[in-house]
């Protein structure tokens, strides 16, 4: 199997057994914007530092599955041109709300990508945080992030699957055992049977946590499939096992091919 084969297959083993998925009140997928929101002060990072090295005056920059735009926001100065791509309006509002706010330029393109890029610009550099955990076909992703950049694509992504730090919850909750790959070398390898040359670079970072505890119950509910009136059992596993306050983060990055 190739690279890009593990890869797809790694992230086909999260998928949640069709029993439970079924009987699920509301779909598992949440993103929710509350979770996206902008700082006013936004901390530094290897990714953002890769990204602004690549940046001249007046640049442009393209976030691809933007959320609120942190991804970009941070890269403000010297980037004046702004432009987000994500599958929820709401986050494109936030986003353009966050570049508004800063005296810069802002567009957005709506949909998923690969399959809006004809209609996203190119920039001097495309940044993706956290977005590539969900892509399977990985490859015309990736490609599609390269074809857009001018100069630099800025990748991030945590060490571990987003979900794995719920593996545990559905040990509890459902007896089931959950996936623990893929990881950023994964992707690196992917990378290098395109023939990108990509560099890799782990940090820590504070970990994103729901403020409202209410919030925290019902998002773990909602993505472990369960009904609301499991709400008090959640909400005595979540207090049993509190969430990590810090996470080890990857910038995958590369200049453009």
């Amino acid at each position: 199997m190739s690279a890009a084969d593990d890869w797809r297959a790694a992230l086909a083993a999260w998928a949640i057994p069709e029993g439970i998925l079924a009987q699920a009140p509301e779909s598992p997928w949440i993103h929710p914007p509350a979770l996206f929101g902008v700082p006013e002060r936004i901390a530094d990072s290897p990714s953002h530092a890769r990204a602004r090295e690549a940046l001249g005056d007046e640049a442009s920059v393209l976030d691809v599955g933007c959320g609120g735009g942190v991804a970009a926001m941070a890269l403000v100065p010297p980037a004046r041109r702004l432009t987000g791509v994500d599958h929820q309006p709401a986050m494109l509002e936030m986003f353009c709300e966050a570049a508004r706010a800063r005296g810069v330029e802002c567009a957005t393109v709506e949909g998923d990508w690969p399959d809006v890029a004809d209609r996203a610009p190119v920039a001097d550099v495309v940044t993706c945080h956290h977005v590539v955990y969900n892509v399977g076909d990985v490859v015309p992703f990736v490609r599609a992030l390269d074809e857009h950049a001018r100069s630099r694509v800025v990748i991030e992504m945590p060490t571990r699957h987003p979900l794995a730090p719920m593996n545990e919850a559905w040990r509890h909750f459902w007896d089931l055992e959950r996936p623990v790959g893929p990881t950023p070398d994964d992707l690196v390898a992917v990378l290098a049977e395109m023939g990108v040359d990509a560099h890799l670079e782990t940090f820590e970072s504070s970990a994103t946590r729901e403020v409202d505890p209410d919030q925290a119950v019902t998002f773990a509910r909602v993505r472990l499939c369960l009904p609301a009136s499991r709400d008090d059992e959640v909400r005595r596993f979540l207090a049993e096992h509190p969430a990590p306050r810090t996470r080890t983060l990857a910038t995958v990055w590369w200049d453009r091919m």
